[in-house]
């Protein structure tokens, strides 16, 4: 096995619950802000997909803009952070959290041509804010990123 597969299969890995444990201790998670910060991407993630209507092989056959995209990000971010608001949770409306998720949806969502790849998405925020899983290295790296971004933009 190379260095590469080598480092490959320890990304993948599953971390034991209690190393999991560790981590979330040294860095701060608190797993009722995990899932917070989980409903929000969620609630993102549900906004932008049940409102967006530009894509070339879906039901209005549009392509839209760059400017329409950014558009449409720009609004889905600012009705998700009021509606939060309402309930008396409040982020920033700007932020390296802002800028996390709009390249995360301008990769996968926006731009992306296979749909399968676009309907994976709630999936895949459903599995990475999912508390008392087991984690792969990656995975872990990714929550505790996002989960800071939060964290910064928390008011």
């Amino acid at each position: 096995m190379d260095s590469m597969e080598n480092f490959f299969n320890w990304l993948s890995k599953s971390i034991p619950m209690e190393e999991v444990q560790v981590w979330m201790n040294r860095h701060n998670m608190i797993p009722e802000k995990i899932e917070l910060y989980g409903d929000f991407a969620k609630s993102l993630y549900l906004v932008i997909f049940k409102t967006y209507l530009g894509f070339e092989n879906g039901p209005t056959r549009i392509r839209m803009s760059e400017d329409e995209i950014n558009g449409h990000f720009n609004w889905a971010w600012k009705k998700v952070i009021e509606d939060f608001g309402k309930e008396n949770i409040n982020f920033k409306m700007e932020g390296e959290h802002k800028e996390y998720f709009e390249s995360f949806f301008m990769d996968v969502f926006y731009h992306q041509e296979d749909e399968k790849v676009r309907n994976s998405i709630d999936k895949f925020i459903d599995e990475l804010f999912l508390y008392k899983k087991s984690y792969t290295k990656s995975d872990l790296e990714i929550l505790t990123d996002v989960y800071k971004s939060f964290e910064k933009n928390f008011l």
